[in-house]
């Protein structure tokens, strides 16, 4: 599967040229944001991390090791991705323990650089947004053009898909899915099984939302949409009143696109008619995520960009800083400025 069927069209027009993106990890940075206030006292273990080049189970099975515990009482908010220079929180259980010596879990690749108690532990998607760093390397593209782009995506934001990395090598993880689906069986093992549930999500998800942008409505609510803001995880029904809400324009309140899972969409009208038409088109794997007993959740369509700045260390060079809400992907940004050159490509085939 290539990109576009995975993704989708772009919202704000071609891309304006070609850049590498992770030549190093030092390029991909991201640092978790977590507000949560630690009291400095409890059973667990609470770790600010940074790792390069290492992803987070195997993070945590480092840590697990050197602590001596079983893996299964570390915890962990969020994924991080593997090839990026990354700091995030961990936690580990150690009820009536003294802190452990986690030198063991230390090198290049590897370090603790903050340890807390805390009386709770750290919980999945506890984390309320990513702090990004991105270096994009050998860039070939008119700056005047880059400098008007960022403007609009500062002030629009841009289509939430998720990115190319939710679907494996070439979108294995939805063939694989579709098969399973089509098949009408589960992967037995858990990780597996969980993967595959989440590609198959993310794609319908991505389908939904390159129709809205087709039809030009991914960042317009219409009556019958389910509308929710930034940070939050319910939604409720727009209604005439509702599509006038000046958080709309603001960035702070959004349309929403389905997380596949039982019963029919709630949405109503258009967005209904929309979504529908896509689990026709994706009928047997729609189904397979009901019949997994997926709940049906919802997912903004439009991403705000927090506090998106740039420059130019070098003259090929095009640094981004930026915050994103949690489980949203920073090549969503990229992609709607410049083409990524295939790793390992040194020169661009064309020149701007």
């Amino acid at each position: 599967m290539n990109e576009l069927e995975l993704l989708g069209p772009r919202a704000h027009g071609e891309p304006l040229g070609q850049a590498q993106l992770k030549a190093v990890a030092e390029d991909f940075q991201v640092d978790e944001v977590l507000d949560i206030p630690l009291e400095g006292e409890g059973e667990h273990l609470w770790l600010w991390v940074e790792k390069r080049e290492l992803n987070t189970e195997e993070a945590a099975r480092r840590i697990a090791r050197a602590a001596g515990v079983p893996l299964k009482v570390v915890s962990y908010a969020g994924l991080k991705d593997r090839q990026a220079l990354t700091r995030q929180w961990f936690s580990l259980h150690l009820p009536g323990k003294a802190d452990p010596d986690l030198s063991a879990a230390e090198n290049p690749g590897l370090r603790i650089l903050k340890s807390v108690r805390h009386k709770r532990k750290l919980q999945r998607g506890a984390h309320s947004a990513n702090g990004f760093t991105l270096r994009l390397t050998r860039l070939v593209a008119d700056r005047e053009a880059l400098e008007a782009r960022l403007k609009r995506l500062a002030e629009a934001g841009v289509p939430n898909y998720f990115g190319l990395q939710r679907f494996g090598h070439g979108g294995g993880n939805v063939v694989d899915a579709r098969n399973f689906a089509e098949r009408k069986e589960l992967p037995v093992q858990r990780n597996v099984r969980s993967r595959l549930l989440s590609a198959g999500r993310s794609f319908v998800f991505n389908r939904v939302l390159a129709e809205r942008i087709a039809a030009g409505t991914w960042n317009q609510a219409q009556v019958g949409d389910l509308l929710a803001f930034t940070d939050s995880r319910s939604f409720f029904m727009a209604g005439e009143t509702e599509c006038n809400d000046p958080r709309l324009a603001l960035l702070d309140l959004h349309p929403t696109g389905p997380l596949w899972g039982e019963g029919d969409s709630p949405a109503q009208g258009q967005a209904q008619v929309l979504e529908a038409a896509v689990a026709a088109g994706e009928k047997a794997l729609c189904h397979w995520l009901a019949e997994a007993r997926m709940a049906h959740e919802r997912r903004i369509l439009r991403l705000p960009i927090g506090g998106l700045t740039w420059h130019y260390p070098e003259p090929d060079v095009l640094q981004l800083e930026f915050v994103l809400p949690a489980g949203c992907f920073a090549t969503a940004v990229v992609r709607e400025l410049v083409d990524l050159l295939p790793a390992g490509q040194t020169e661009n085939p064309c020149a701007f």
